[in-house]
C-alpha cells in the first residue's frame, strides 16, 4: 500500500471487458511530506477519486480482486482511498 497524487484520467477505447465501466487514472507515488517519488502508475479508481487528489493505493492482485469483486482479475493496482489529511509525528 502506498500514498499517492491523482494526476490524470487515462482514456481507452479499447479495454478488457472487466475494465468497461471502470475509470482508471494516473497516480505519482508521493511521501507524507507530499513529495514525488517519481513513481507513476496507472491504478483502478474504485473510490471516486479525481485529479489533484491524495489517495491510498493497494498495488497487489490479490487485494485488486477482493476490491472489485471480480475473480482473477486483469488488475494489479487499486485506488482503494482518498486522504483527507496526513499527520505524522516525529
Amino acid at each position: 500500500m502506498f500514498i499517492a497524487r491523482v494526476l490524470g484520467e487515462v482514456v481507452s477505447t479499447i479495454e478488457h471487458e472487466s475494465l468497461r465501466g471502470r475509470k482508471l487514472l494516473i497516480v505519482d507515488r508521493i511521501d507524507t511530506n507530499g513529495q514525488s517519488l517519481d513513481d507513476s502508475l496507472i491504478a483502478v479508481d474504485s473510490v471516486d477519486a479525481g485529479v489533484g487528489d491524495t489517495v491510498l493505493v493497494v498495488d497487489e492482485g490479490g487485494s485488486a480482486a477482493i476490491v472489485t469483486g471480480l475473480p482473477n482479475p486483469p488488475i494489479r493496482t487499486v485506488i482503494v482511498g482518498v486522504i483527507d489529511s496526513i499527520d505524522v509525528e516525529v
